[in-house]
């Protein structure tokens, strides 16, 4: 039977994670996600995603934050006009060498999900013309990405808000990016080879750019009074309202339940944060009012954009830092497929010129 896109075939059987649409769930081996986060950070709820136990993360953690050498050469004679989702797949398909792949897939896992923060910050910084930065060995994951990217230690609050976002959206099913990792992966290929198609996966608008709509939205607004007539008009004119409704969640995406709560807990500090939480109200209630029965609700793009900009992050790091949370998902669905030995091989229905 064809199916357009293969929209709703089962194509994989998951230990890794699951998502509830009808219910708003979203479970990380089985356990909610709300209820992970609470107790993790980055580099533990990593670990628990990868081997489905909750143990200290592995020393590599810190080991893969020194670039090879070949790596760092690479990365300095890239051009600077080039776009980081391409400098930083370029990067990782260079670590495919003999060396690195004698490691173990878990351990080869470890190793890039420590250096990717590592490489965008250091094309981020050469493309400004800015020396790279050495990674603190006191910081966290999450914080020392902060500091690759500015040179100063971030705050609390700011490490807070961006591990909440990265933690949530680790991993979230059969998506795209982590389709095309698993496709790779199921040919017998490597690891890094796995996380180049998934990063050109990720490259594509249609799947890693959405928080990007949102902060021109938020642009677009600018103060509380303008919410209601500028999303009027966008409604009048049929444009879709970045940041809202979602092809799998029926309800709120349980994501953007748990980032709502962290910008509440920043309001007043940032002004985005605060013009976010105001607009979300008027918005869905703009929505029901004009697309009644849709269902549409604030997904994680919505929040994200809003921490984003509060923690003043460039745009143009946003499908980067994506992709810092997203590579854990791929590398563990990676591991999955190694063990189940079978290539992907859909068919296809021939429908161009008839011949007699």
């Amino acid at each position: 039977m064809f199916q357009k896109g293969l929209k709703d075939v089962v194509a994989v059987q998951t230990k890794i994670a699951s998502v509830d649409g009808e219910k708003g769930e979203l479970r990380y081996r089985g356990e909610l996600v709300d209820n992970l986060i609470k107790n993790c950070n980055f580099e533990k709820l990593s670990t628990y995603l990868w081997t489905g136990v909750h143990s200290q993360p592995s020393p590599l953690f810190l080991e893969g934050r020194k670039l090879p050498e070949h790596v760092i050469q690479l990365l300095q004679n890239l051009p600077k006009n080039l776009q980081l989702m391409d400098g930083v797949r370029t990067a990782v398909s260079a670590y495919a060498t003999p060396n690195f792949l004698k490691n173990s897939s878990y351990n080869q896992s470890v190793l890039l999900t420590a250096a990717l923060p590592v490489i965008v910050a250091f094309l981020y910084r050469q493309n400004q013309d800015l020396e790279p930065l050495e990674s603190n060995e006191k910081l966290g994951h999450t914080a020392n990405y902060l500091y690759l990217l500015t040179g100063i230690s971030p705050t609390s609050t700011e490490v807070a808000a961006l591990e909440t976002y990265l933690m949530l959206t680790m991993e979230h099913g059969m998506n795209a990016s982590t389709f095309a990792g698993r496709v790779t992966i199921s040919t017998e290929s490597d690891i890094p080879s796995a996380i180049v198609s998934a990063l050109g996966t990720m490259k594509g608008p249609l799947h890693g750019g959405a928080p990007s709509g949102v902060l021109d939205l938020l642009d677009e607004i600018q103060s509380p009074e303008r919410v209601s007539s500028t999303i009027k008009s966008k409604l009048e004119k049929g444009e879709r309202i970045m940041g809202f409704g979602h092809r799998i969640y029926k309800t709120e995406d349980p994501r953007s339940i748990l980032l709502r709560e962290k910008c509440l807990q920043l309001q007043g500090e940032d002004k985005w944060l605060d013009l976010a939480t105001f607009a979300e109200k008027e918005i869905i209630q703009l929505l029901n009012e004009h697309k009644p029965g849709r269902k549409l609700y604030t997904n994680v793009e919505f929040y994200a954009a809003a921490i984003m900009r509060a923690i003043q992050m460039d745009a143009v790091l946003f499908t980067p830092t994506f992709s810092l949370a997203r590579i854990v998902g791929w590398t563990a669905h990676a591991m999955e497929q190694i063990d189940d030995y079978t290539i992907f091989r859909p068919q296809s229905v021939y429908v161009g010129k008839s011949f007699v």
